[in-house]
């Protein structure tokens, strides 16, 4: 399980950065009224998102039978990192791709919307998923990552549907007074 969580910690640190960006992007070209500008780095940052989560799901998948050796000796463990591999691949594209939404929701100031669809897609599905795939089913390990899967898929669909949906003229628009909102004239 840790060498899992290690290898997902250090795949997650690509998306995370694209999301950190794209939510600096978009709140600012919506914040100067470009919704157009803003459109165009929601989907540039999707396809680069898309891009790495292939390539770097390919890659684990091609180097499985030799990545546990970077942790340890053991045949035992080797072989079942290799077997949870695959697993973790889906989980690390899944986590990528709603780690760039998640950016994108900040970026256009819906935060409190991301704690609900958060909240409802790791906790009330993924968590319960896991629990069960994990105890009742016994898959073990590879039930948690099923769960945790689940909750990451769950969770990046809510976020692409609300984001393919989006007004970008009417989110530039409410960018634009939240600005206003904020100045005060100095007298």
């Amino acid at each position: 399980m840790a060498i899992s969580l290690d290898t997902s910690a250090l795949i997650f640190r690509i998306p995370i950065g694209f999301g950190s960006t794209v939510s600096t992007r978009v709140s600012n070209e919506l914040g100067a009224g470009k919704p157009h500008a803003a459109r165009l780095a929601v989907k540039v940052v999707i396809f680069l998102a898309v891009t790495e989560g292939f390539l770097v799901s390919l890659i684990s998948i091609a180097v499985r039978d030799k990545w546990g050796y970077f942790y340890t000796n053991e045949e035992q463990v080797v072989k079942f990192m290799a077997s949870i591999i695959p697993l973790l691949a889906v989980s690390n594209f899944m986590d990528g791709i709603q780690a760039v939404l998640s950016g994108i929701a900040i970026g256009c100031g819906w935060q409190k919307l991301g704690v609900f669809v958060n909240l409802g897609a790791y906790y009330l599905i993924g968590l319960p998923s896991a629990i069960i795939l994990t105890f009742v089913f016994h898959f073990g390990v590879k039930g948690l990552w099923m769960g945790i899967m689940i909750g990451s898929g769950l969770q990046a669909i809510l976020f692409l549907v609300i984001t393919m949906y989006t007004d970008w003229e009417h989110q530039a628009g409410k960018a634009w007074d939240r600005v206003c909102a904020s100045y005060i004239p100095v007298t």
